[in-house]
């Protein structure tokens, strides 16, 4: 076995620390059309953005008015996965209602 000498010591190489990087988010926008109602809008959002009812209905306004709001904001695989149940509840009941993302 090696002497251990002061001043020479070799022992565990530490690499620095990679920097964790935060994952991109992205709004949950829905759009305006002329075919869904009002009340289905609510649900959907009450129901897959888990919002109250007076927050949904907020924003069920915004988007009656100014034709497009924000559901929520969210990593993209969760973004992606609420838009495509919105989709599916959406053309379930026979709404065109339009979901699509953007970065935050």
């Amino acid at each position: 076995m090696p002497e251990y000498i002061p001043g020479t010591e070799e022992g565990v190489g530490v690499k620095p620390r990679e920097e964790t990087k935060v994952p991109r988010r992205y709004r949950v926008l829905m759009h305006n059309d002329d075919y869904t109602t009002m009340e289905f809008v609510v649900e959907v959002l009450q129901s897959v953005f888990r919002m109250r009812h007076a927050d949904a209905m907020r924003i069920m306004l915004r988007i009656h008015k100014g034709g497009v709001g924000i559901c929520g904001v969210y990593p993209s695989q969760i973004a992606e996965a609420k838009i495509a149940t919105v989709h599916e509840l959406a053309r379930s009941q026979g709404y065109p209602l339009l979901c699509t993302m953007e970065e935050e």
